[in-house]
C-alpha cells in the first residue's frame, strides 16, 4: 500500500513537477489481476482500482496492509463505493453477488468481511475503482446503476464544459457515513470539467480521469487561487485534491471523470467558488 502523508499549502509552493506528481497523482490505478491501493492521510481516504483478468480476487485476503489500520478486515470500520468503468463484472459481498456492467456503482457499508471481484470475459475485463472513508455506523448497501444515479447538467458548447454530474453516492441517493462519489461526462466538444474553480475547506476530493482518447492528455489544475500549478494526467489515472486545493481540469478531448469526497460534511454545493479572473 502507498502512503501518501498530507502536504502543506505552504510547502506546495515551492514543490518541483516531480514533486507535485509525487504528491498528488496516482500514476497506476488499475494493474491486471491485482488490487492497488494508495492511502492519503487527507482525511484518511483509501483509493484501490482492482482488475481480475484470471481469477478471482478477494479485498481482504490479499492484503497484509490492512494490518496497517489496526483492523481485522478492511470494512471493520470504514465504509465503501465502488464503480466499474471497464467491461461487466461481479462483486460478491458476504456471498451475495452483485452484477456490475460499465459505469454501475456499488456502495458497501461498514461492517463486510469478505469481497470478491469477477470479470466475466478477461478479454474485456471489469475496471473496479474504489473508495472507502472511516465510518462510525453501518449503513445499507446498495447498488445503484447510471440511470437511477441523480443527475445534474451543468456547463454550455459556449464555454466548453457541456456535462452530466452523475450523483451515485449521495445524499439524494441514499446514506453514507462520509463518502460521496460519482462520474462525471463530458458532452463532444467540451473539455474543462469545473470552471469557475472552488475550493471546498470541509470536504478533500479525488479524481481519477479515464476515456481519455490516444495521443491526449488532462492537465489538472490544483494549488492555492492565487498561485496555480498543473499535473499532466494520462488515461486513468487519479490525482488527489486538499481542501485548500483548485480541482479543475482541461483536457486536449473530451473525458470522464470519477469524483470522491470525504470530510466534514456531504453537502455537494458546500464549496467556495473562485472568479475566474482572481486566480493567478
Amino acid at each position: 500500500m502507498d502512503v501518501r502523508y498530507g502536504a502543506n499549502a505552504k510547502d506546495v509552493k515551492r514543490y518541483t513537477t516531480k514533486e507535485l506528481r509525487e504528491e498528488f497523482l496516482i500514476e497506476k490505478v488499475f494493474v491486471p489481476n491485482d488490487i492497488t491501493s494508495v492511502y492519503s492521510h487527507i482525511d484518511r481516504i483509501l483509493i484501490m482500482g482492482c482488475m481480475p483478468t484470471e481469477d478471482r480476487i478477494a479485498i481482504n485476503k490479499n492484503f497484509d496492509a490492512w494490518k496497517s489500520f489496526g483492523v481485522e478486515y478492511l470494512l471493520q470500520r470504514r465504509e465503501l463505493g465502488i464503480i466499474n468503468i471497464g467491461g461487466k463484472g461481479k462483486v460478491i459481498v458476504d456471498d451475495k453477488e452483485h452484477m456490475m456492467g460499465r459505469f454501475d456503482c456499488l456502495y458497501v457499508g461498514m461492517g463486510a468481511k469478505e469481497i470478491y471481484f469477477e470479470s466475466y470475459d478477461k478479454n474485456d475485463p471489469a475496471k473496479f475503482y474504489m473508495a472507502s472513508t472511516p465510518a462510525h455506523k453501518k449503513c445499507p448497501d446498495k447498488y445503484i446503476s447510471l440511470e437511477s444515479a441523480a443527475k445534474n447538467p451543468m456547463g454550455s458548447p459556449k464555454t466548453s464544459n457541456e456535462r452530466v454530474i452523475n450523483q451515485y453516492i449521495h445524499p439524494s441517493v441514499l446514506e453514507t457515513c462520509q463518502l460521496s462519489m460519482g462520474l462525471t461526462i463530458l458532452k463532444e466538444g467540451s473539455v474543462w470539467n469545473t470552471m469557475p474553480a472552488h475550493t471546498h475547506e470541509r470536504r478533500m476530493e479525488v479524481y481519477i480521469y479515464f476515456d481519455i482518447q490516444e495521443d491526449n492528455v488532462v492537465f489538472h489544475f490544483m494549488g492555492e487561487p492565487d498561485e496555480t500549478k498543473h499535473i499532466v494526467v494520462k488515461n486513468e489515472q487519479a490525482v488527489i485534491s486538499p481542501s485548500w486545493s483548485i480541482h479543475a481540469g482541461c483536457g486536449t478531448g473530451s473525458y470522464s471523470f470519477i469524483w470522491a469526497m470525504a470530510g466534514e460534511n456531504r453537502e455537494f454545493t458546500d464549496m467556495d467558488h473562485i472568479p475566474t479572473l482572481e486566480l493567478k
